[in-house]
């Protein structure tokens, strides 16, 4: 069983996987930095000094000037600042993602294949394209 279980592990696909996702969670936290520090800072400032970390709607009855009072009082919060941040971090990837395999696709773009067959231009069957006469009308053909 322990075997079985290694051997399972050491599939390419199963490491490929694994190395993926590493990439794929630093690349998510630089993504979430790119976002935090460096797009939403200008966007803010732009909107009026608005740091959308600390937008949120308190639930509860006692007024709170911070999402971190809030949170420390154990406040019920809507934290809509953060959901805004998570969607543009959401944007950034898919747009990355969406680049990364449209590139991938136009690297693996299959050729068109060479056409094996022609059509007999007596009886328009298909025939192999090195055939000189017809196997369906028994027509020579010229060489092509």
């Amino acid at each position: 069983m322990l075997r079985e279980f290694k051997d399972f592990v050491m599939r390419g696909n199963l490491l490929e996987l694994a190395v993926a996702f590493i990439l794929g969670v630093a690349f998510g936290r630089v993504v979430t930095s790119l976002v935090n520090d460096v797009i939403m800072p200008p966007i803010g400032l732009v909107l009026g000094g608005v740091d959308f970390s600390n937008l949120f709607i308190n639930l509860s009855k006692a007024p709170y000037a911070t999402l971190v009072e809030a949170q420390a009082a154990g406040a019920p919060t809507l934290n809509y600042g953060a959901f805004v941040l998570t969607v543009i971090d959401l944007l950034i990837v898919a747009f990355v993602v969406f680049m990364l395999v449209r590139a991938v696709n136009r690297i693996q773009r299959p050729k068109p294949a060479a056409p094996t067959t022609k059509d007999c231009p007596y009886c328009l069957s298909i025939i192999p394209l090195k055939a000189t006469r017809c196997p369906q009308c028994t027509s020579e053909l010229r060489a092509a």
